[in-house]
């Protein structure tokens, strides 16, 4: 039986929206256009075997310029200059050189902007009202419009964000709004170079969330990246080690304050260290193998916290081309390979966990389905 592919996590933007992105530099590794069309010539849209196929994709905002507050230098210009970007994608009526045509509309199942989430309900009201008319420009302002549904959360990134962000008032207040309104949240924290400082506060902040919220309001938390582990931490020496020890208490914590938190398996290329030199140039399966066993002490502990019905593939295209990425040349050469690449350690590691051909069903695309709220048979 053919298993489909939801790619929960992808990010898209053209030549033209360079200068809009926060962390663009000229001699960033991702500096140039990276379209629908870039991310179907590397994504596997079935792979060799018949054994998956890939039904489409969610996509989360690429940390434009923005400020919580809507006028002044930064504002919200840029950002709903990308839900107009989006809305084009979803309602298959392209620009020229945006790189994506009508087709493609099938294929973008979901997206997920930048929101104000720090502003609180009233800023939130005030810049989603400006959403939907981005959304449906032209059409009519109808929250029944096949466009609007699949504009599906928020995300707010607190990975570069001074601490107490997330705890603070407005914020908490801000995502209570979003389960009101039926929209999700990403969640996105670093680990390895933000600290552990950040995971404490997202666990106290998924607490509050829920704190006294009956279930069908409370809002759904979706967390990027298993958190950004140290991947750089030796395996060898993970089982003593106190940031490892803290990490795992701390995803565990982060699975049990809501049923409806969940987590995504995505992101790892660009947190392992340089591959081994005889790896850089070696057989596939053995950079695999490495990788694998590598990552497997994180994804064991998540698997063991959130359970495979409530955890998501996620490719993170076009990062997943950087770090232990770039050297995927063997499996379909540069960013192909390295979709496939990551694919092939997904794969391995739902293997190696036991799981059966429903779990694995779920991983690949059901639990996005569920978390996100997508219009999809799979």
């Amino acid at each position: 039986m053919v298993i489909h592919i939801i790619d929960s996590h992808i990010h898209i933007w053209t030549e033209t929206q360079l200068d809009a992105l926060a962390w663009h530099r000229p001699s960033h590794p991702l500096g140039s256009q990276h379209s629908v069309e870039d991310y179907l010539s590397s994504a596997a849209i079935t792979d060799q075997e018949g054994k998956y196929l890939l039904r489409g994709f969610v996509y989360l905002e690429v940390d434009r310029i923005s400020s919580v507050e809507e006028q002044g230098k930064k504002g919200w210009s840029h950002v709903l200059d990308e839900i107009s970007f989006l809305a084009r994608i979803a309602r298959g009526t392209p620009v020229e050189g945006e790189g994506h045509v009508e087709d493609h509309k099938s294929l973008i199942l979901g997206f997920v902007p930048w929101a104000p989430v720090p502003g609180g309900p009233a800023v939130l009201e005030r810049y989603i009202s400006l959403v939907t008319g981005r959304v449906a420009s032209s059409i009519a302002h109808d929250k029944e419009d096949e466009t609007w549904k699949k504009l599906r959360g928020f995300r707010y990134l607190v990975q570069d964000k001074p601490g107490g962000t997330m705890v603070q008032p407005d914020f908490v207040e801000g995502l209570k709004w979003l389960g009101r309104q039926r929209l999700t949240f990403d969640l996105g924290v670093d680990a390895r170079q933000g600290g552990l400082g950040q995971l404490k506060e997202a666990v106290e902040l998924i607490k509050r969330v829920n704190d006294g919220v009956d279930l069908e309001d409370r809002v759904v938390v979706i967390i990027n990246h298993l958190c950004k582990p140290n991947l750089h931490i030796p395996p060898d020496k993970l089982n003593n080690h106190p940031d490892f020890l803290e990490w795992k208490q701390l995803i565990t914590a982060m699975a049990t304050h809501s049923t409806k938190t969940y987590m995504k398996l995505s992101g790892l290329f660009s947190e392992f260290p340089k591959l081994p030199l005889e790896y850089t140039q070696g057989d596939e399966q053995g950079i695999i193998n490495y990788l694998v066993n590598h990552a497997q002490p994180w994804t064991d502990v998540v698997f063991d916290a959130f359970g495979p019905h409530r955890i998501m593939f996620g490719s993170d295209w076009p990062v997943c081309t950087i770090g232990a990425g770039a050297t995927a040349s063997k499996t379909g050469g540069g960013k192909r390979g390295a979709w496939i690449r990551w694919m092939n350690v997904v794969e391995k590691i739902l293997e190696r966990r036991g799981l059966s051909e429903e779990e694995r069903k779920d991983v690949w695309g059901g639990v996005a389905v569920r978390a996100y709220g997508l219009d999809s048979t799979l």
